[in-house]
């Protein structure tokens, strides 16, 4: 929480750096252990848990933005975003409106007094090389289970629900996994991460034999060392095919 002094200091500053009445939100997943993750911020002094966002500079592309806010708490570069939706609820930040009212009355001393449409982005991580920063105003920044979230403050959840409706949908023209699977994996485990996103069982054979048909992975010469009598073939994506696949598309869905 600021203080009244802090909030002037920081709306002064803020007007003249950021575009009033836009915002990001960003939904990064990550997979791990066989769990779709998504990465939270707990503010200072409250209870409930947001998505990690900021605000765009004024010469600032939107992609660029989201790039970079997503660089400050991740420590990632070069990560898969895909924008998917605009949240303009006029009452989307009415609680935080309220809450620094109570701190300073006045428009022009207070930022967050501003209504702010949010663009929503989502990101696609390496779970294992993501280094999770908290922002100036959170103290904790860290990971939590699709199945095991707490409760998300302003409209987060819907922002949230949104984003893995849109993932979802991707997976039906677009590859999914170059950037939440390790540099070499299993079809189980490329399967799981497919059953995760869908919420559903896939059939084994057809899950194989249509992933395959894509043409974008490739398979290692030797299978998996250790573990059953008849261990399972790695295979890595093949990056050119799946950029590819990500511009050109996919022929069927899941």
């Amino acid at each position: 929480m600021f203080t009244r002094q802090e909030l002037i200091d920081y709306s002064n500053e803020a007007r003249e750096k950021w575009l009033i009445h836009i915002s990001i939100d960003c939904v990064v997943f990550g997979f791990h252990e066989g769990q779709l993750k998504v990465l939270l911020l707990k503010v200072k002094d409250e209870d409930k848990w947001y998505l990690p966002g900021g605000f765009v500079q004024k010469q600032e592309p939107l992609d660029d933005a989201a790039s970079r806010i997503l660089r400050e708490r991740t420590s990632l570069d070069q990560i898969f975003l895909q924008q998917y939706h605009v949240f303009g609820d006029p009452n989307r930040t009415r609680p935080h409106n309220e809450m620094y009212k109570g701190i300073v009355d006045d428009e022009k001393n207070n930022w967050f007094s501003n209504r702010f449409i949010s663009i929503g982005y989502y990101a696609l991580v390496d779970f294992h090389n993501t280094i999770p920063v908290p922002d100036l105003h959170a103290e904790l920044c860290t990971w939590f289970s699709l199945n095991e979230l707490p409760a998300l403050n302003l409209d987060h959840k819907q922002i949230l629900d949104n984003a893995l409706y849109a993932l979802r949908l991707q997976l039906n023209y677009q590859p999914i996994g170059y950037n939440l699977m390790p540099h070499e994996f299993t079809m189980p485990e490329l399967q799981k991460l497919y059953e995760t996103i869908l919420d559903k069982k896939l059939d084994r054979r057809n899950f194989q034999r249509k992933i395959l048909a894509y043409d974008i992975l490739d398979r290692s010469e030797y299978p998996r060392k250790g573990g059953a009598h008849k261990a399972p073939y790695l295979y890595s994506f093949n990056l050119e095919k799946y950029q590819q696949a990500l511009k050109e598309g996919l022929s069927s869905g899941w």
